[in-house]
């Protein structure tokens, strides 16, 4: 189970969940999904963090990331990113994420196959796709550039 984000700092790998405001559906719309992508990838592209795993859910993301810094710090980049550029580029004036986020370190290649598991099968679980590589908003579509696993997480 995961746990409330507390200022969680230093290196690891972390499953983060985190719920657009009030659990709306924003993500269901194109121009948000798309957008929220291009946000994750240019943090990435930046070396802010590391993305191993992701989906993006119509309210809600799961996040499989190992942050450069914190981890406080790469949510607030993705999640203030994605506000910004949303109100900026889209002209969306609402509110858009929860205050918090839930956070999980991952302790080992089990854990974290498991967790990559569920990020893959949740649109699935959810009625959004099929199989997982049919939902473009996820990691399982192979659309998006991805980081490798962290070394010591690899399975031996």
């Amino acid at each position: 189970m995961a746990i409330p984000h507390r200022g969680t700092t230093g290196n690891g790998t972390y499953f983060i969940t985190s719920a657009s405001y009030q659990k709306m559906s924003l993500f269901q719309a194109e121009r948000m999904g798309a957008l929220f992508l291009d946000v994750l990838r240019g943090y990435q592209t930046q070396g802010k963090y590391l993305i191993h795993e992701f989906v993006l859910m119509p309210d809600h993301f799961h996040l499989l990331l190992t942050p450069n810094q914190s981890l406080e710090k790469a949510v607030q980049l993705i999640k203030g990113g994605f506000s910004y550029r949303a109100k900026k580029d889209l002209g969306y004036g609402g509110e858009i994420w929860e205050h918090s986020f839930y956070d999980r370190r991952v302790r080992d290649a089990r854990e974290y196959e498991q967790f990559r598991e569920y990020i893959h099968q949740n649109p699935v679980k959810r009625g959004l796709a099929v199989v997982a590589p049919e939902y473009r908003y996820s990691s399982a579509a192979e659309a998006f550039p991805l980081n490798a696993a962290p070394r010591w997480l690899k399975p031996v």
